[in-house]
Order: structure tokens, then sequence, then C-alpha cells
């Protein structure tokens, strides 16, 4: 996505502020997920925390919170209602037996089935920093009779709660249910803008001081079958707004050889996953970095796509990162639990406090995919401007310039760049802008998705360590 108005934008002008809706057994609850381009606040240059905080969350009080249950003890500490947890390489939580069978209608197909259910809920966790926004991410693997949806109930600062809000209803096919995110859900101090749960007026002093997650898991009534889910978690921040943000230091350089694919190069393909390509800045980005890591999909999976596309992986990103609701493929946690679902990834939605410890990512050998909008004479060398765009950053030069892989180039071979760094710093990490008419927009706020191997190197768990990522 390279210049239309950010849908969130749209959503924030049009959605009505009111109601829940719940698909499943458990509370009324509401909307979920968000896009490829257009997000909240920024990060602020602090350094990384030292590398022998605890595991899954955030190492020292900051701007941003992490925290995700993944091992054997995190999903016994949880509180089951039919699911059941695994130890092993890579402990997960199981459907078990189920806790009731429940009936739901999908809202893009009309169609209502039956669908057995059991349920998660996670620890009330803290965050080390009062929130202003959150975003969950997941890692599972859904076979066809099977889904999955996620929610998060909070408290805030005043004393009071929120209700339970969805975050997102997942499979990672689409034979089942469509997946989706959920509007119309606001309880007057939030709001979920597809894929954030944001305080609806920061300025007020209102926070998020603390959250629950509930992972319901579904199937086929009597099939026995079941999602395996390895990771579920959060990121919290709370990011000051700001136009510009402090220059850093360059640290060393490196570059990691990343596949090139252009989304342009699939303009006018499959319109009905937002457009076609295009809009496709977030799949075309997480296949780039899926196929980094060594996984891509099958000759049998890609047999649906239209053999004389080149590079069909990248439609086959599209599809499965497509949110039906959003009407998009850049629901941030779609794209993650997308990435995730092939064999021995781990996948995150997450901020970064600074171009230092994207640096550090890069040293450890782990590229990363970013979110910014600009105005085309922000960011010299694009030849663009945008309202929300991803692209994927594979390394940095010996004067500390960006090294990107931009999907939005006219082919394969154009899409690596090099971006000047105290430009395309500011583009990521800051929360106001400029739009080309003088108003004030939001900015990205140094959102990004990070893939990894389930058995990272040394240095590569060393610095998802300091972020509180393993």
């Amino acid at each position: 996505m390279t210049s239309s108005t950010p849908r969130r934008t749209v959503l924030a002008a049009a959605l009505a502020a009111a109601g829940t809706a719940a698909a499943a057994p458990a509370a009324a609850a509401a909307s979920a997920a968000e896009c490829a381009g257009d997000c909240g606040p920024t990060a602020a240059p602090d350094r990384a925390a030292p590398d022998d905080a605890a595991p899954g969350r955030a190492p020292a009080p900051g701007l941003v919170d992490n925290r995700f249950w993944s091992s054997y003890t995190d999903w016994r500490c949880g509180s089951a209602a039919g699911t059941r947890a695994v130890a092993g390489r890579r402990p997960a939580l199981l459907l078990a037996a189920p806790a009731g069978i429940t009936d739901y209608t999908d809202p893009h197909t009309g169609r209502t089935s039956p669908w057995e259910y059991a349920s998660w809920t996670s620890p009330v966790h803290t965050p080390t920093v009062p929130a202003t926004e959150v975003i969950a991410s997941w890692n599972a693997d859904t076979p066809p009779g099977t889904w999955l949806q996620v929610e998060l109930s909070g408290a805030y600062t005043d004393g009071t709660s929120t209700p339970w809000y969805v975050l997102g209803r997942w499979a990672s096919g689409d034979g089942d249910i469509r997946r989706t995110s959920v509007d119309d859900q606001t309880d007057g101090k939030s709001t979920v803008w597809t894929d954030t749960l944001a305080i609806d007026d920061a300025a007020s002093g209102l926070r998020l001081a603390s959250y629950r997650l509930r992972l319901t898991l579904y199937r086929t009534p009597g099939s026995g079958l079941t999602p395996t889910v390895w990771r579920l978690g959060a990121m919290a921040s709370d990011i000051p707004d700001r136009f510009t943000v402090p220059a850093s230091a360059p640290d060393a350089a490196r570059e990691l050889i990343v596949p090139r694919y252009s989304q342009n190069t699939h303009v006018g393909q499959y319109p009905e996953y937002d457009n076609g390509g295009e809009a496709w800045c977030s799949p075309t980005s997480s296949q780039m970095i899926v196929e980094y890591w060594g996984r891509r999909p099958s000759a049998e999976e890609l047999a649906w796509v239209n053999p004389a596309f080149a590079d069909p992986q990248v439609c086959h990103a599209a599809r499965h990162t497509y949110d039906h609701q959003y009407e998009g493929c850049g629901n941030w946690p779609f794209n993650a639990a997308y990435a995730a679902s092939y064999p021995g990834m781990n996948a995150v939605v997450t901020r970064l406090r600074s171009l230092t410890e994207l640096e550090t990512l890069i040293e450890a050998g782990i590229p990363a995919i970013t979110s910014q909008s600009f105005r085309k004479e922000e960011l010299t060398g694009a030849g663009y401007g945008t309202a929300g765009h991803l692209m994927t950053v594979i390394g940095f030069t010996a004067d500390g310039d960006v090294i990107a892989n931009d999907p939005a180039s006219p082919d394969n071979a154009a899409v690596r760049r090099i971006y000047r760094r105290r430009e395309w710093e500011n583009i990521w990490l800051r929360t106001k802008r400029y739009d080309a008419n003088g108003k004030v927009r939001g900015g990205t706020g140094g959102v990004c998705y990070l893939y990894w191997p389930v058995e990272p190197t040394p240095g590569q768990h060393r610095a998802l360590r300091a972020l509180g990522l393993v």
C-alpha cells in the first residue's frame, strides 16, 4: 500500500462508538486487528535492556512492553476450560475436551455452523508501562475444520475495566471461516481499530494498567481435530506524540541477503484481495522474510495460482493474510500468524524504541518489516508518498544508511534501496506528521514485524531476549 488513505483514518471518522459482538462462548466481544501502514505512536531511542531479564517480557521500564506465553509453564499457569498444555521441543496448547458447542454465523459468507470449543485465559499481566496501545500476536496451526479467536480484557488506571474485546478470528486457510477482524468495539474509553486496541484520549492520562488474553479454540463437532497454538501475547506501549525523534549514531554495517519481490508486478492480480498487488506491501514483505528463513509454500499449495503469474508465492501470501472485514492484507497480527504457519517459525508484532535496536537485530541476522508513512519529499529516492507502507529492512551501510527491500518498486530488480538514515529514522519512529495538505496525521511509531526460527543462534537469542521476545 503506498498512496491510498489509510483505513484506520477512515474507520476513526466513520465507526460508531458502541456495542460489542461475541461469536463464542464467554462474554460479548468486539473487533480486531489493523493494517500495513497507518498506526499509532512512535518509539523512543532508549537502548534495549540487559539480556538477563525474565523470558517473554520486556526487561526494563520503558515505552514498550512485550509479554508472550509460549513455554509449557506458561500454558500451565493459565486458566484452562477444555484445553491442554503439551510439553516437548515446542510446547503448545491444544483442544482436549470441548467445554461446549456454539453456533457461529460467518458475517462474510452468511453461513451458520456449529463448533465445539475450549478456551485458555492468561494470567493478568501488568506491563512495565501503562499503555495507550496494545497489539496482540499469535503463532498457531489450524488444520481444516478448526479456527481460533483471540480476545483481551484489561483494567484501566482509573480502576474500571474494559469489556472482552475480540482481537482476531483467525484460520490459516479460508475454507471454514473467513479470517476477520471485528469492527464497532468501544466502551467510550478505548476502541479496537482493526488490530490495535487504543485509548481514545491519551491526553487525558488514562492508560491500560493490566490485561488478560483469552484464546478460544474451535473444531468441527465430533471431529477430534485441534488447533495447535505455540505462542500468544501482546505488545503494550505508551509512545509520546512527536513530529521528530532524536538522531542516533550509526553502528556496524551489515547487509542480509533477503529475496526481493515487488508488489507492483502483481498489480491487477486477484483483485478480490484488496485490489491486487498495488496494495500488497505487507504480504510481499512477509514473503521475503519467510523465504529468507528457508520456508516457502509447496507446489500443491500454489496450485490455485494462475501459472502465468510470476512469484506465485506472493499471491499466496496475500490470500492467506487477507482480513475480510478490513478488506486488506495489512492486518499486522494476521501477517505474523501467516509467517508462523510455516514449520519451525516464530513471529510477533512489536515496536522498537530506536534505530539502534533495529541495528542490533540486523547484526544478529534478523531482518525486520517496518511500517511508515511519509510525503514524497520526506524520503529521498523513494519516488512516492504514502499514507502507510511496509518495507523490509535488510541492513545498514558503513555510513549508517538504511538498506531496505522496498516492495513498492517497479520490478524485483529494483526492490533493493538505500535510504538516508536520518530521513528514514524519523518517518518510522515519529507519531505525528503533516500530510501533503498540511493536516496533522498519525505516524507509525516504530511498529514492525519480527520473524525468526524456533531454534535461533545464540546471538539471535540474545538480541530477541533484550527486547523481551524470548
